[in-house]
């Protein structure tokens, strides 16, 4: 009898803790655009940083509170940019916040993509964009995704954007 009840709790108990992983008050997963891109003023990085704006939209009934965030940027399947940030704006309810945030290149991932192109050139890139967003609490972190394609971009192309 202790077997069973022991065994009925264990159950009952699994079964509560995995509700409670999976509940989120957000019916709908904010929407993360990029608004700017550019080089981040000189600091105390011994490489190049590039800061992005970016702007969270909320679709959702309830404010999106924003603890910390990573994302990371890949080119043709290579990690290309990395980052995390925190002390990140509330988002409100039906509303947007923009905020910047700082990148930093990844080098291998960097080589492996020169590489790659070196072997299969191509004018079509495959670009993804993900990110973590922590609301913090008991509540589950956000994944936002986006990818597609980026086309018409050539070896002259990018010698002209780098002018």
């Amino acid at each position: 009898m202790k077997w069973f009840l022991r065994s009925a709790f264990g159950l009952v108990s699994i079964a509560l803790l995995s509700a409670c992983a999976t509940f989120s008050p957000y019916d709908e997963a904010p929407a993360v655009t990029v608004t700017s891109f550019g080089m981040a003023p000189a600091g105390t990085s011994s490489g190049p940083v590039f800061r992005v704006g970016l702007r969270v939209t909320n679709p959702n009934r309830i404010e999106l509170p924003l603890v910390g965030m990573s994302y990371r940027v890949d080119l043709q399947g290579q990690r290309l940019l990395t980052g995390a940030a925190s002390d990140l704006p509330i988002v409100p309810a039906y509303g947007s916040a923009e905020f910047s945030v700082d990148l930093s290149p990844d080098l291998l991932g960097g080589l492996r993509l020169i590489g790659d192109l070196m072997a299969n050139p191509s004018n079509t890139f495959d670009y993804r964009f993900a990110a973590r967003l922590d609301v913090g609490g008991w509540l589950p972190n956000i994944r936002v995704e986006e990818a597609g394609q980026l086309s018409g971009l050539n070896a002259g192309t990018a010698d002209r954007l780098l002018e």
